[in-house]
Parts: C-alpha cells; structure tokens; sequence
C-alpha cells in the first residue's frame, strides 16, 4: 500500500472520482451562447458567392449564412431568383437562413404572411434573420430542402447531405451575423442588436429585444 501510495506521489498521477450530486449548468441563452462562443475557422464551411453554409452532427438543421435581395435569397441547396438581373436594383442585405428536417407549427402571432391573401399554405420549417428582424415560417405548397433530404421521408442524398458539420457548441460569423449549433439546435443572431432566433426540432423562440415569442414543444 505504501509502495503503491509513493508511487502515486512521485509520478503526479490524479484520480477522479464522479461527484454523484453534480447538475451541469443550464445551456446559455441564445444570444449569450452567440456572444460568448468561440468562432471557428469559416473557411471550412465557404461555398460559392460567398456563403457560409453548415448542418447539425444530428442532421435536423441546416443554415446559411448569406445574402437576400427582397425575398431572394442566395442558397447553394434551393433554387432561387437571387441572381436574376431584374432583381439587381434591389438592395444586398446579410441574412441567416436555417431549415428543419422535422420542425413545430408557427404560433399564430408569428404568421407574417397571408400566402397571397388566401391564409394557407403558411407552414413552419424555416427560420430567418436579416440585421433587424426575426422571422419563423413560410410560405410553400411542398416540404423543406433539409426534410426532403434529412425528414421522415428524407432520400439522405443531394446538397445537403454534402455539407460540411458544424460542431456542438461552435459558432460562425459572416458581415455581422452569428450561428451557433447547440442545445439540440441552432441559433443564429445579430448580437449587437439583440435580435436573433433559436430553432430545434420541437421549439422556436424569436429574440426582438422586446417579450420572447416561444412556440410550446408538440
């Protein structure tokens, strides 16, 4: 025993012993994760026209970091009018665009749309973030890039099945907007003026600086 004790001095070896009364920490709000993450390397995740794109270890979200013109947005896994000429008087803004292979309903006060005044159509899924504003949900008749690929039906082939993982934790930053994977899901966010969302597969919260608007999981 003393033999064994000596040696343990001599050499500096530690023995850890699990704390069974330990409660980890709550996962941080959304824009003190963005906030206080560290930035990785963006190189890994550029694509072309300078877009920053990336999905969950877990294949439920998918992101961008990119550019809208009006309602055309830059995606390198959607078709889109982005680059057409008749759009190019409109103003380049940065945005974040995430998709969900499975997603909750917007709250009816989250429905920013009348889907060309008939009220329908307007579906969950997609999130987005321009310097100002947060918005959940959309306008569509079919299913998402990322539930085609990743959802109950997904083909797990195509664009996003090609994109490069962003890791639990780590954070990107492209013209002033962050993404950050973490707590199950995404959240992206215009840190200095406190506007943001948070996606996962069962919740949302849109961050306006003024009272949160938080969808209940199903």
């Amino acid at each position: 025993m003393l033999a064994a004790l000596f040696l343990l001095a001599s050499t500096g070896c530690t023995v850890t012993v699990e704390d069974p009364g330990y409660v980890a920490p709550p996962p941080l709000p959304p824009m003190e994760q963005l906030e206080q993450a560290p930035l990785v390397d963006p190189q890994e995740y550029a694509g072309g026209d300078d877009i920053l794109s990336f999905v969950t270890e877990d294949r439920t979200v998918a992101c961008s970091l990119t550019a809208a013109r009006g309602p055309h947005i830059n995606l390198p896994y959607e078709q889109n009018t982005f680059s057409d000429s008749e759009n190019n008087k409109l103003a380049i803004v940065p945005v974040a665009h995430c998709e969900l292979a499975k997603y909750p309903k917007p709250v009816p006060d989250d429905v920013a749309d009348d889907c060309a005044g008939t009220n329908l159509g307007y579906l969950g899924g997609v999130a987005l973030l321009t310097p100002d504003k947060a918005t959940y949900g959309e306008c569509r008749s079919g299913v998402t890039q990322m539930e085609a690929t990743y959802g109950p039906r997904g083909n797990k082939a195509g664009p996003i099945a090609e994109l490069a993982v962003l890791g639990d934790g780590q954070n990107l930053e492209r013209n002033g907007l962050r993404c950050s994977a973490y707590n199950g899901g995404v959240a992206c966010g215009n840190v200095s003026a406190g506007v943001g969302f948070f996606v996962s597969e069962d919740r949302y919260e849109l961050i306006s600086g003024s009272p949160e608007s938080t969808a209940p999981a199903p």
